[in-house]
């Protein structure tokens, strides 16, 4: 990340760190993908000392020399061409995902701007917030790059009540999901949330590796979270635009809840994201009641101190 070896950014190119996210995420694309997989033949008694590809090897596949595709996963972005990048994604079954993700981290080894090294404060627009205030029935946030809440409505902010329950502000989903000891009650599947967050907060550095937001993150997150160390380690980029959640939450127990995420124009990387449930739904009936506890109760209570809307049901 920007600033490993100097925090204060001086007497350093700025694009020392593109070029080692290149080396790291071509080498670990690399290590993954056995020779059976890619295609090529085994002779026998071939002994390996790695079991991925050799860089001669993605050279061949990608229809480049071996210097060229040495190079480039040194860091080197001068003059790479769109057909050798296209090779290259080929050879290593890049997916949409790593694709930006590569093409990012290329532009940014080859820039030669000064890093931004003030925050900067992202801000949702009041008629954003009217949008989000006028989906009563629907759980909605506006989530920046980093994994910032910038902004909820009511329903969202009783649904995400642990997250907002984090004092530090705005409330932050990976902070709360490698650090809070409520996390793993909290998203049933949480080992896929931990590896989601971190795959989407290393295609967001791609895109900024600047920000100095999402650099302190990175580095609290790293400093505190074993858990985060080891997958960041990985270097896997993803796009997590819709799926299914699965939360307990403490007022309304299981909620199986599809999502679904827009992005917006307001900024670097701000998204609204949604929530929804299957029409008369065990789901439905749970977000039905904490809607029902959202209208008479404080939301921004800590999560232990909800207590249940007096339905006449009892929740999950």
């Amino acid at each position: 990340m920007a600033g490993r070896n100097d925090p204060k950014g001086t007497d350093r190119d700025i694009r020392d760190d593109f070029r080692a996210e290149i080396r790291e995420f071509l080498g670990t694309r690399r290590a993954r993908i056995t020779p059976e997989q890619a295609g090529l033949p085994l002779y026998g008694g071939e002994r390996r000392r790695v079991t991925g590809l050799r860089r001669e090897e993605v050279a061949l596949l990608a229809g480049i020399s071996s210097e060229y595709y040495t190079r480039m996963e040194r860091g080197n972005a001068t003059g790479v061409s769109e057909s050798a990048i296209e090779g290259i994604a080929q050879a290593l079954q890049l997916d949409e995902a790593e694709r930006i993700h590569l093409l990012d981290l290329l532009r940014g080894a080859a820039t030669t701007r000064p890093p931004r090294r003030r925050p900067t404060q992202q801000r949702v627009r009041p008629a954003v917030q009217r949008v989000l205030d006028s989906m009563a029935g629907t759980p909605a946030f506006i989530l920046s790059g980093r994994g910032d809440i910038l902004a909820a409505n009511h329903l969202g902010r009783a649904l995400f009540s642990p997250v907002y329950a984090v004092p530090v502000r705005p409330p932050n989903n990976a902070r709360f999901v490698f650090l809070s000891p409520h996390a793993t009650e909290f998203f049933r599947h949480w080992d896929e949330v931990a590896n989601d967050t971190v795959a989407m907060l290393r295609a967001e550095a791609g895109r900024d590796l600047y920000d100095r937001r999402l650099t302190d993150l990175i580095g609290e997150l790293s400093t505190r979270s074993e858990e985060f160390r080891r997958r960041w380690a990985a270097h896997n980029v993803r796009m997590h635009t819709t799926g299914v959640k699965l939360l307990h939450h403490p007022v309304v127990g299981d909620l199986d809840l599809p999502f679904e995420t827009f992005p917006l124009p307001d900024g670097p990387s701000q998204f609204l994201l949604t929530y929804t449930a299957e029409p008369h739904s065990p789901s439905q009936d749970a977000l039905n009641v904490l809607a029902s506890w959202a209208a008479t109760n404080d939301e921004s209570a800590p999560a232990d101190d909800f207590q249940p809307a007096d339905t006449g049901d009892t929740p999950d």
